[in-house]
């Protein structure tokens, strides 16, 4: 299997390196062609061979913070969309060069020409290279072990990824851990644990690190806790050392003056679409533009959060707080249209002004809805640690209906691994969310959350 890992990489670097050096071409074509004859700085070829490398650099840099060389990771359009980004920041930052280097404004004719041609591009090779992908690499064959909870929910998700694994067997952990060791070297290219006791996955996780096998495992809360624990080496064997405070006071500093310049620049450039759909809210039904609300942030602080209304006026009039379902009959047709393309969550950038949140952290919740969580998952309190934030690892890699737990263990990991790089590379991934319509839906009418309950659901299913 490392054999075969090993040519993977080395076809996904071909088929990656190939468009990139397409693309560095073409600014290399439309850069000596219309841009240098035209400027008014004159330079010999150092300065060619610096504009080229920086041009390089910059689309280097994107391709890997959108992750668009993962060919056979990501969906082919999830690829196209890493490219199509990544694009269209390289050859902004470019044209704004063309325009220093000129001292003025110079024609944006060529540059779109670019663009354009190497969106084309992307597009067509984003298919084409998972396709040659998926025809040279069959999916993994891999054996799930499961303990006591269900397996119907990751064995649907394995499902949406046919072109990359396929679950050939099932055992449960009270088969016996030997009849599961004597089964896992037959025909599989790697294991799934599944929620099994600790001991059954220590003994499991040792065997297959000892014939190298490829693991999958679902992290337990205190798996992710200790994900960002400082290693530390006081006497003669190492201790992991997890701290009081997620983020030091430097970092907390930083994040803030972040928030604000960001804050206040978006504030500034997303103005007109604020103020049209403020207009468009109030003329369809009349009623309030903004739509107001208790939500908790760090250490519990209740505070107002502010969004543009998508539902009806009425839409909580029983008083009963209600999570919006993926056929909410209460959104209106504009407020659809608002939350796809997360235009609903603008006014919020007001909230990252005022402090009571931030631009990466956990989504801030109800008092009463974390309440409710807390009944079944005491750990969901632990969210609380950071600010709330706009946006995080649970909306850039989940979706809106990731369960609950999910949702915890991914806010949990961007908690434990806070990084300032980790904020701005969110920050700039939570762009391509924008466009990716499936993680705005909302819960299915038939998912259990800490508000419904297993009779509520059979209830809402022979209803």
């Amino acid at each position: 299997m490392g054999k075969l890992d090993s040519v993977k990489r080395i076809l996904v670097l071909q088929l990656v390196t190939l468009e990139f050096l397409l693309d560095v071409a073409g600014f290399a074509l439309i850069w000596f062609k219309f841009y240098k004859p035209v400027v008014k700085v004159r330079f010999w070829q150092k300065g060619d061979a610096t504009l080229l490398l920086i041009y390089a650099g910059i689309l280097f840099a994107f391709f890997a913070i959108y992750g668009a060389s993962k060919v056979g990771y990501l969906r082919s359009f999830e690829i196209f969309l890493s490219k199509g980004f990544s694009i269209l920041a390289v050859n902004t930052v470019s044209f704004a060069i063309f325009c220093l280097l000129n001292g003025g404004f110079i024609t944006p004719r060529y540059v779109l020409i670019l663009v354009a041609a190497q969106l084309a591009f992307a597009f067509a090779w984003s298919f084409l290279s998972n396709y040659i992908y998926k025809s040279v690499f069959a999916p993994r064959d891999l054996l799930l072990i499961c303990g006591e909870r269900p397996v119907d929910e990751i064995v649907e998700k394995f499902k949406t990824r046919k072109d990359r694994f396929e679950i050939v067997k099932i055992m449960n952990i009270s088969e016996g851990e030997e009849a599961i060791i004597k089964e896992i070297p037959n025909r599989y290219q790697g294991v799934v644990i599944w929620d099994i006791p600790h001991h059954n996955r220590n003994n499991i996780l040792k065997y297959c690190y000892s014939k190298s096998i490829r693991v999958y495992m679902m992290p337990k809360i205190s798996d992710v806790i200790v994900q960002g624990a400082d290693v530390v080496h006081f006497f003669d064997t190492p201790i992991l050392l997890t701290r009081e405070t997620p983020l030091s006071v430097e970092q907390r500093a930083i994040k803030r003056i972040i928030d604000l310049v960001c804050a206040l620049i978006l504030i500034v450039l997303t103005s007109p679409i604020m103020l049209i759909t403020a207009f468009i809210i109030k003329v369809s039904d009349g009623g309030p533009v903004f739509y107001k609300q208790t939500r908790l942030t760090l250490n519990n602080k209740e505070f107002k959060i502010i969004k543009f209304r998508s539902m009806k006026v009425d839409a909580e009039s029983d008083g009963k707080a209600r999570l919006a379902t993926k056929h909410d009959s209460r959104i209106t047709w504009f407020g659809r249209f608002i939350r796809a393309v997360r235009i609903d969550e603008l006014p919020q950038l007001f909230n990252i002004v005022k402090g009571d949140m931030s631009f990466v952290g956990p989504r801030p919740e109800r008092p009463e809805i974390i309440e409710q969580y807390m009944k079944e998952m005491p750990e969901f309190a632990y969210r609380t640690k950071v600010k709330a934030g706009l946006a995080g690892y649970a909306q850039v890699y989940g979706k809106y209906n990731t369960t609950p737990y999910d949702k915890l263990k991914l806010d949990l990991a961007y908690i434990e691994g806070y990084t300032t790089w980790l904020d701005i590379r969110l920050m700039m991934l939570t762009l391509r969310v924008l466009l990716t319509p499936d993680a705005t839906e909302g819960i299915a009418d038939n998912q259990i959350t800490a508000l419904r309950t297993e009779e509520e659901k059979d209830e809402s299913t022979v209803q």
